[in-house]
Order: C-alpha cells, then structure tokens, then sequence
C-alpha cells in the first residue's frame, strides 16, 4: 500500500518538474512571440516556423519537442510539422487577452529571480523591497491593463448604479495604489464631468501614468506621490478604489481608516482585491491556489513583511477582508463578482 502511494507520489512530482519547466519554455514562447505566430500558421516544419518569427532555428526546435512532449502543440513525424491547435491558441495568445496563461508562466521565471532574497528573509524574517520588483510590477500592469479595458467601465461601475451617476454629473474620485494609471485614466476619460486623483509611492509608476493620460488628452486627472498610511484629507472625495493594493500594504488597518477619514458621508470605496477564502482547507480546491500562495510568498507578503507590515499576503480571503473593512468603518459591505476577471471580488462599501 505504502509502495503505490510513493510510487503514485513520484509520478505526481514527475509532472510537478515538468510543468515547472514548460513554465520556462512557455515563457519564452510568449517572449519570442512564437504562440502568436503559430496561432497563424498551419501545419509547419520548425524552419518555417522559425523564418515566420526571425528567430533561430535550432532553438526554436528544441522549444517545439519540448512543447510537443508537453501535449501544447502537435507533431506529425511523417510531415514532421508543428502545430498549435485553436483551442490551445485561445488560451496562449493575445486572444485570450487578461486570461492569456502564457502572461503567468512569466511570472515564473522573473519571481525566481528574488529567491535568494526570500530565502534569506525565511531565516532571518523581514522581506524583499519593491524595487527588487520591476519586471513583476510591469508584467502585472499589462495584466491589469488588458483586464481594466475589457471590464471596468462596461462592467464594474455598473455594479454601483449611484456612482455611475454621480460620475458623469461630476464628482472626486481617489485612486489608491494607482500605479501606472490604467485605470484613473480609463475612469477620467469615460467620465470628463469628474476630477480623479491617483496616489501611489513609486514616481516611476507615476510618470508613466502622466505621460499616459497625455497621449489619451484627459485633462480631469493628476497623480500625486503619496504615502497611503499618511492620508490627511477628512471629508474630500466622493468615491475611492483600491484595485488589488490593500493586500499589499504594510499596514493595511491604518489605509483602509484613511480611506473612512477622506471619504464623504454617503460616500462609496470599491476594493479590488483576489477571490479567495481566509482559511486554507477553503481554498484547497482553489483552481489557481499553488500559483496565488507563491505569488504571495515571493511579492506581496514579503513587500509588506520588509517594511515591517502585518503581512496580509494575497490569499488573505474574504473573511479577513470584510473584518478589516468592518473595523475601518465600512460594517456594510456587498461583495459582487464580474464576467471576465476570474480572479477577483469586488468589495463595495459606502461611508454612513
């Protein structure tokens, strides 16, 4: 018995080795762009293939096995072709647009880069700061672009019938952790009635949102560095978001009691924040668990960990999101999902 459990344990290891490395060949194939020219190919020899993207033949056919063996793409030998079925094109491109697995295979290979960093801060404790970061925070913030573009003005600001409103009549808006403003921007240019604000810590971030909100000539927008556990604006705006920030923060208590303090009464706070819930054995059959959990391990939880924060994590759940919005102020909370971001609750509470 104890022999066929091992033995069904090894084989359940062996695929966890290979998923891990067709991981890597994943993200490469969605650097080099070769799912995206497959997607719009037929059935091809690794040279055609690799003339169509202008790359190197005998890597790209190394990939192709590795991706043949990996049941991603089909191989015929008598032809010896490769090919990307449609389904798996649907889930490997741009088609598949915020859902594109190939983004997240990414993630991989650019969070093992800090892993000296977070195994030190295993035996010493603290954590690893932001700005060991940047590729994770850009990759990111394509995600949420995508997932803004396709969701939050058609989708989201419906949920809140009286915000929709109140946005088009005119009123503030904050948007907190805005990073690079794809989302402030989006909200200002749908809404031209209405004065957005966007706070964030990172100038760099900051910068690309002005120079976004250039291109786009919204002019009913400013971003503004800002440390969120130092709000000191009682009673200034009509509506604030939060878009998967607050589990981020060193100390989230004190943000979400800012955002109390700086809303008016009557006043709305949508937080954006991962579906999942705050006990383990709840999230055991969590479709993406072992993904988000070391996501958390090795981005969110050590940035809040190295600035001696609470540590919330990005699997800190539902239960433990509504406690911290209950003790900031907000006893009352709805918390709704939409059609198109697989990945998070939508948290709308308003200010008595």
């Amino acid at each position: 018995m104890h022999h066929t459990r091992g033995e069904a344990f090894a084989e359940t290891m062996m695929g966890i080795l290979n998923g891990g490395m067709l991981s890597l060949m994943t993200s490469i194939g969605y650097q080099t762009r070769l799912f995206e020219v497959m997607g719009h190919l037929p059935p091809a020899t690794s040279a055609q293939i690799a003339e169509a993207a202008g790359l190197n033949e005998r890597y790209v056919r190394e990939w192709l096995n590795t991706m043949a063996t990996g049941k991603i793409v089909t191989y015929t030998p008598e032809s010896q072709t490769y090919a990307l079925p449609a389904e798996h094109a649907a889930v490997l491109t741009k088609a598949a647009g915020p859902g594109n697995m190939a983004t997240f295979a990414r993630m991989i290979p650019i969070l093992s880069a800090v892993e000296p960093g977070i195994i030190d801060s295993f035996r010493h404790g603290g954590g690893v700061f932001y700005d060991h970061f940047q590729d994770f925070m850009a990759l990111w913030a394509g995600v949420n672009e995508q997932t803004f573009a396709r969701t939050l003005v058609p989708k989201v600001i419906p949920l809140m019938p009286e915000v929709m409103a109140a946005l088009h009549a005119g009123i503030d808006v904050l948007d907190i952790g805005c990073g690079e403003g794809h989302s402030t921007n989006l909200l200002a240019q749908a809404y031209p009635h209405s004065r957005f604000t966007g706070y964030d810590l990172r100038e760099g971030a900051l910068e690309e949102a002005r120079t976004k909100a250039a291109s786009l000539g919204v002019r009913n927008v400013r971003f503004v560095r800002q440390d969120l556990s130092a709000l000191e604006e009682p009673g200034a705006y009509d509506f604030v978001t939060a878009f998967d920030v607050i589990h981020d923060q060193a100390h989230p208590r004190t943000v979400l009691k800012n955002v109390a303090t700086i809303l008016k009464p009557g006043g709305t706070f949508l937080m954006v924040d991962i579906k999942a819930s705050s006990e383990v054995h709840e999230n055991l059959a969590h479709p993406m668990g072992p993904f988000l959990y070391t996501i958390s391990t090795m981005h969110c939880m050590t940035v809040s960990l190295a600035r001696n924060g609470e540590g919330l994590g990005t699997m800190w759940g539902e239960q433990k999101a509504l406690e911290l919005l209950a003790e900031a102020g907000f006893p009352d909370v709805a918390v709704k999902q939409v059609e198109g971001d697989f990945l998070n609750n939508f948290y709308i509470a308003r200010k008595r």
